[in-house]
């Protein structure tokens, strides 16, 4: 998995490409663990290249969720495709992690 790293407007986004398996999960915790150590308090994952999401890739998303939030900052994805909304969908998951249409909007008016 690549993970592109961006700032726009004190946001953080981790642009993520390739599937979010178990073989990458611990990168994405990674990237977002160095994130917030960075200073980091509003983080996005723009999952446009992301075609699969796993029970070990929601883990990982939860497990940044938890850190983003007990770090004082929350995190939110954005432009996730039909397989992963669907995914967040059956795990009743999209209650806790909304979606946005981009990552411009995910903290747009907070």
């Amino acid at each position: 998995m690549k993970i592109e790293q961006r700032v726009v407007e004190a946001v953080t986004v981790l642009e993520l490409s390739d599937r979010l398996t178990a073989a990458v999960a611990a990168q994405l915790r990674a990237a977002v663990d160095d994130a917030i150590a960075a200073g980091a308090d509003r983080i996005v994952l723009d999952l446009a290249q992301v075609p699969f999401i796993d029970s070990s890739g929601l883990g990982a998303v939860i497990g940044a969720l938890k850190a983003a939030r007990t770090a004082g900052g929350d995190l939110r994805l954005a432009s996730a495709g039909d397989q992963v909304r669907q995914v967040l969908r059956l795990t009743n998951l999209d209650r806790v992690l909304r979606v946005y249409d981009d990552a411009g909007a995910a903290f747009d008016g907070d």
